[in-house]
């Protein structure tokens, strides 16, 4: 069982939290949960700062990501309104796996923990991943630490290695901040899980046992093995990706994400159904509940997807800001990886922001972009 430094007695409580899950015959959800420890910052790391809902089901061969803002404003027992990564600082995994279990109204059956540090490990042990990176990433407090190289992430089809992927995951430097983060770190989840599908069934376990260290979980590595070699062996997989809907708003000078409750709960019943529920989105705002300030988080429906841009030359040029754009669209995984344009240098900004559809892969990398708004679609 990867429990990492977990106590015995840590465990335990764990596994009270948890609904209970026998196989993997019916769906069920699994909460992601990333904590961003950092070797320069002793003060990082307790609280989650990434927290992704994800709706598993081995035998429609789907998964559905929802992602939690940290900001999100909530009632901790004992504590009062907090922000949602607070729940980890109070109540470490326990915590986080019943605030989410309250805020969405579901049970929490597994878990899968991760250390931003580790999860350069785990793509390394992947051999890297391919993502299509929707904007210019510049941001030296995203890098691993600051006495670390500076990556520099062109837009464009990338191959990823694992420092590069933490500076994609990590990065707050958009116009609307961690919204964009949270789309980053569903389309990093899609690209880890569309390389390690890609691999045969005989380099499968040797990558899952190595990846199995970098993650602390309640599953078993051959638990994990199972359910990979289950999703590889049915073929296409179908991966939805949304985020709660909500606002921003300021309360006594702390800004906070609210959800707007009527549209999770319509985003919830289809997630629930299985169905893609990237197009529920938030029509409120501050103003709306009596606050101050914020902004709507952006989503979109998905947009019909394009060919893949070929690989451009370096640019020197920068490209244009990033515009708030949002989730959408099935990813549909198949074949193995394409390869992509290496990490850290510029390049010429494919044609409109994000991008939604379906991809489908044979061995080249699938269609990445179309129209502003659309948001990441898996890629083969």
């Amino acid at each position: 069982l990867p429990q990492g430094d977990k106590t015995v007695e840590e465990v335990e409580e764990i596994e009270e939290v948890l609904a209970h899950h026998s196989d993997f015959t019916e769906p069920f959800y699994l909460l992601l949960i990333g904590s961003d420890a950092r070797p320069d910052d002793p003060s990082m790391g307790a609280r989650s700062d990434t927290n992704i809902l994800a709706r598993v089901d081995p035998v429609a061969d789907q998964v559905t990501l929802v992602s939690i803002p940290r900001d999100t404003k909530i009632t901790i027992p004992g504590h009062g309104t907090c922000k949602f990564n607070a729940a980890y600082a109070y109540g470490g995994v326990p915590g986080v796996i019943r605030a989410t279990n309250d805020l969405l109204g579901v049970e929490v059956a597994h878990y899968a923990e991760v250390n931003f540090d580790k999860l350069m490990e785990l793509v390394d042990a992947l051999g890297g991943v391919d993502v299509e990176v929707d904007v210019r990433i510049d941001d030296v407090k995203a890098d691993y630490n600051t006495y670390d190289r500076h990556n520099v992430i062109g837009p464009g089809l990338q191959h990823l290695d694992g420092s590069h992927a933490l500076t994609f995951a990590r990065s707050r430097a958009f116009p609307d901040g961690d919204f964009t983060r949270t789309a980053h770190q569903r389309t990093l989840i899609m690209a880890i899980v569309n390389q390690a599908l890609g691999l045969s069934p005989a380099q499968l376990p040797a990558v899952v046992e190595a990846g199995a260290k970098c993650v602390t979980t309640d599953l078993t590595i051959t638990q994990i093995l199972d359910l990979a070699l289950q999703f590889r062996d049915a073929g296409d997989l179908v991966i939805y990706s949304a985020m709660l809907p909500s606002f921003t708003q300021n309360i006594g000078g702390v800004s906070y994400v609210i959800n707007d409750a009527e549209a999770t709960a319509e985003m919830m019943a289809l997630v629930e159904a299985g169905e893609d529920p990237s197009g529920i989105v938030s029509t409120k705002s501050a103003a709306d509940v009596g606050g101050s300030g914020g902004t709507t988080a952006p989503s979109a429906p998905a947009a019909p997807a394009e060919p893949a841009q070929p690989e451009q030359p370096a640019n020197p040029e920068q490209p244009p800001a990033a515009q708030p754009g949002g989730d959408a669209g099935a990813g549909t995984i198949s074949g193995k990886p394409g390869t992509g344009e290496g990490a850290g240098g510029d390049a010429k900004p494919p044609a409109g922001g994000d991008g939604g559809g379906t991809d489908a892969g044979a061995g080249k990398p699938g269609a990445g972009d179309s129209g502003s708004g659309g948001g990441h679609a898996g890629s083969a």
